[in-house]
């Protein structure tokens, strides 16, 4: 099997970023469990607004749109905003072919504020690749701020739902019906 391409897209809109810890953590277990490497981007590194359209893009925007459209895999984490994912990153992915995502695996994590806003994931992440026909993991990683400290998953239970999130996309990697597409 060849080495999947997996990319990493943390919506941070500054650093440091609860988010991009929670993303930089999955893909540090995806590289521990699996042997897989992650090519991590932030959206902050594409400056204050992403480009109206396709052919405006810069030359870093278009680098990470044919990331994104060229990977295996992707684990995709956002901000929670108003009870929302980041609005950047939304943009970002309207840039994205409607078609680039079929089949793909994606792992879906978040960080908010508070457990309130906890099923972002399922009521906000999930629709969004589903427009795109992505195959999103089962489990989805929310984490609340107080549970990222100095760049690390602090909370058990996180830690725990990491790892499980983190095998199935091993699973789905490594399958013959995946490997064929």
């Amino acid at each position: 099997m060849k080495e999947p391409r997996i990319v990493g897209i943390s919506g941070n809109a500054r650093r440091p970023s609860k988010t991009r810890a929670l993303v930089c953590t999955v893909a540090e277990r995806i590289a521990q469990r699996h042997g897989f490497t992650v090519d991590l981007f932030d959206l902050v590194d594409l400056g204050p607004s992403v480009e109206t359209t396709r052919e405006e893009a810069s030359k870093e925007t278009t680098r990470v749109l044919e990331a994104i459209e060229g990977a295996d895999a992707l684990i995709v984490g956002t901000p929670v905003y108003k009870g929302a994912y980041a609005g950047l990153l939304k943009h970002l992915f309207d840039l994205i072919d409607p078609l680039a995502l079929k089949d793909r695996p994606v792992l879906l994590t978040a960080v908010g504020g508070g457990q309130r806003h906890s099923l972002i994931i399922e009521h906000h992440l999930r629709p969004l690749f589903g427009f795109f026909e992505a195959l999103t993991i089962p489990t989805g990683v929310y984490a609340s701020e107080q549970d990222v400290a100095d760049g690390k998953v602090s909370d058990t239970a996180i830690n725990a739902r990491i790892d499980h999130a983190v095998d199935q996309l091993g699973v789905i990697i490594r399958t013959e019906a995946f490997r064929a597409a």
